[in-house]
């Protein structure tokens, strides 16, 4: 039984674009399919509202204001701006794109920490925190980089992003140093408030179970939800929302940016005469598209606050693969990105084109690989080729032949147009954009296969009635392709719309069943146009060029900084060396570690009685099959943690050059043998 529609209203979120920087295709990669999938709903007379707004608050924003020498205010409203006309131009039409900034929020954020503290759920405690005596300030996230207690990776302040990926609460951290100085920084006591994430556990498995979320979603936060600990949820920061009763304090940017989407949500649903309780504490379905990086944040920590404060929970959860550019993880540091603005509107390439190269290249849980060249195939083969290489057939042969089109629609005809319909309706459900992009396809390649079948070239000559019964059947499959394509094609399905006479801007308000209702011959067409032109070899070799010239820089610029920084190690004693216990093992057994993709559980021989369990974040470089009877360097004498709840004795070296290479001795050694 599908999902879909149903009486309950329906709320889709986007996971909130940090206004930080521009808008690039990785953003692209949550919003077009939400976009598209609201679209639908709304063909299927689902009621639903779309939301989404700038993420305005954190270090990050703090940092880069500082750097530019401007205020923070200043830094966000430049890029809020940006993403809103972004959007606009991509065919992303939210209800509401609002800012965690605006005063609704600030107000919504305040008022369910105090529901969350009078239910018991907020604590305060007195934690050590980084201090910097240079810049005379408390080290907040983004401010202090150091040593991941977990699995010993370089860490930022509140994510181990190298590592193990681990949230990491202020004070967590080892050897913390300042990020704008460099200063070695202090550790200082000072009160924050927490909330208590631990006792949601239960509750968290098994909400879970429930949830109608993408596997990958859900998969990892079952495993997450095992081990648990108290969020600190205030920050020392004069930018964000004060926390109640403590202006030297802020509520953390992972507080108050999803509860955007309530505030959001209000906004709209006041200036739509509507009222926003009706979903955030009724009967309602909420579902959040967001990438796959932020989903410990959606699927653990945001309903368990959810749940402590007394609002409806979300319904679904669809966390997308990430993009790659030419088969290379994205990275701006490193080049491969391309800009939604300077590097393809400012181009001139149309946005229907991006929206269908996302949503139609493959599944929406897996990753997407953007080249200029593959993009370049997939436009000309499927949307110039099949698409609109019958649309313009049939459009052209009318208008030029003046053929009086009618007849009945053939059962064949209308059967296919009925798969299409149905294989969207179904999809949805499971999220799979790209099958629905494929039934499109499927029933032009149709079209054309039909059309090119029955040569109306010659049936006008002999048999004029049946030319028109056949030129009617055509009619109808480019009525039902305008409808269907209309939520990933948005702007050319409306030009095939008012090309076979329809009213402009009523195409949006077509469902997908009207795409079996008879198309109505006495309309007045407009004149036929190319609806998409082919993209050249010249002009892909100049957008080819211009990421090849990215990438080169970024190498340049990253083979300098390299070069800088190891021209000026830190000085160490040999006392200083002597502790490290650093022993040469021998991996006797290797396996991934479930909800992780970085890490490897390790047995290694150390010439103990034992083999020692260490955990790698080399997930991404070795498998496991390639990890069994490979002789390492190990630190053997490195406290002993817990990571994701698997204890980790002992670290294996690995150099970390173009992702970690592992250090092995160049002649046989004995497992045991010191390294000196």
């Amino acid at each position: 039984m599908s999902n879909f529609p149903c009486k309950q209203p329906v709320l889709v979120t986007c996971g909130l674009p940090y206004a930080n920087g521009s808008c690039h295709i990785g953003h692209l990669r949550t919003y077009i399919p939400a976009d598209m999938f609201v679209r639908t709903l709304r063909k299927m007379g689902q009621d639903t509202v779309f939301v989404c707004g700038s993420d305005t608050h954190g270090t990050p924003i703090v940092v880069n204001a500082e750097e530019q020498k401007i205020t923070p205010a200043e830094l966000v409203k430049k890029y809020h701006v940006h993403f809103d006309e972004i959007f606009k131009k991509m065919g992303i039409n939210f209800n509401r794109y609002g800012s965690t900034d605006d005063i609704t929020n600030h107000e919504r954020t305040r008022s369910i920490v105090l529901d969350l503290e009078e239910n018991g759920y907020v604590y305060p405690k007195n934690i050590s925190i980084a201090y910097c005596p240079k810049c005379a300030r408390g080290l907040p996230d983004r401010y202090v980089e150091g040593i991941c207690p977990y699995c010993g990776q370089t860490a930022r302040g509140d994510e181990c992003d190298i590592g193990c990926q681990r949230h990491l609460e202020p004070g967590e951290i080892k050897d913390p140093k300042c990020r704008v100085c460099g200063s070695n920084a202090e550790m200082r006591t000072q009160e924050h408030f927490f909330f208590k994430l631990s006792e949601f556990g239960q509750f968290l498995t098994e909400y879970l179970d429930t949830l109608h979320a993408t596997p990958n979603a859900v998969n990892y936060a079952k495993e997450w939800a095992k081990d648990l600990k108290d969020w600190c949820i205030t920050r020392n920061l004069e930018w964000g929302v004060k926390y109640p009763g403590h202006d030297e304090l802020v509520v953390y940017v992972w507080v108050d940016a999803p509860i955007g989407y309530i505030a959001f949500t209000e906004e709209y649903m006041r200036s739509a005469g509507r009222n926003w309780e009706e979903i955030w504490k009724g009967d309602s379905r909420i579902i959040h598209f967001i990438g796959g990086d932020i989903i410990y944040h959606h699927c653990i920590f945001w309903p368990a606050m959810l749940k402590g404060a007394n609002y409806t929970l979300p319904w679904g959860v669809v966390a997308s693969g990430m993009i790659k550019v030419n088969d290379k993880k994205f990275s701006k540091s490193r080049g491969y990105i391309v800009w939604v603005q300077d590097d393809y509107l400012a181009h001139g390439f149309h946005p229907d084109l991006l929206r269908y190269y996302i949503l139609s290249y493959t599944s929406h849980t897996k990753d997407i690989n953007f080249s200029w060249k593959e993009f370049q195939m997939k436009v000309n083969k499927e949307l110039v080729g099949s698409f609109g290489n019958f649309v313009n057939r049939v459009l052209t042969f009318i208008e030029s032949k003046n053929v009086d089109i009618k007849g009945e629609i053939e059962p064949g005809v209308m059967d296919a147009i009925k798969i299409a319909a149905d294989v969207t309706k179904s999809e949805l459900d499971n999220y799979e954009f790209k099958k629905i992009c494929d039934s499109i396809i499927t029933l032009a390649d149709f079209g054309n296969t039909y059309f090119q079948s029955h040569e109306p070239w010659k049936l006008i000559k002999e048999d004029p009635a049946a030319c028109e019964a056949v030129l009617y059947n055509c009619m109808q499959i480019v009525k039902a392709l305008a409808i269907l394509a209309e939520p990933t094609i948005p702007e050319k399905a409306e030009e095939i719309w008012t090309m076979i006479g329809y009213e402009k801007g009523s195409l949006v308000n077509a469902t997908i069943d009207d795409a079996l209702v008879p198309y109505d011959a006495g309309l007045k067409r407009g004149k036929p146009a190319i609806l998409f032109s082919k993209l050249e070899d010249k002009k892909i070799a100049e957008m080819e060029k211009i990421l090849e010239d990215r990438v080169r820089a970024a190498d340049a610029k990253g083979a300098g900084k390299k070069a800088e920084e190891e021209q000026k190690p830190e000085i160490i004693t040999i006392d200083d060396f002597a502790k490290m216990d650093l022993r040469v093992g021998k991996i006797l057994a290797s396996e991934r570690v479930k909800g992780s993709k970085k890490l490897l559980k390790n047995m290694v021989d150390l010439g103990e009685p034992q083999p020692r369990q260490i955990l790698s974040g080399i997930a991404e470089q070795y498998t496991p099959e390639e990890m069994v009877g490979k002789t390492v360097i190990v630190i053997a004498n490195l406290k002993p943690a817990k990571i994701m709840g698997i204890e980790s004795n002992g670290m294996i070296l690995a150099a970390d050059s173009h992702g970690a290479t592992l250090l092995v001795p160049e002649k046989s050694s004995e497992p045991g043998a010191k390294v000196r």
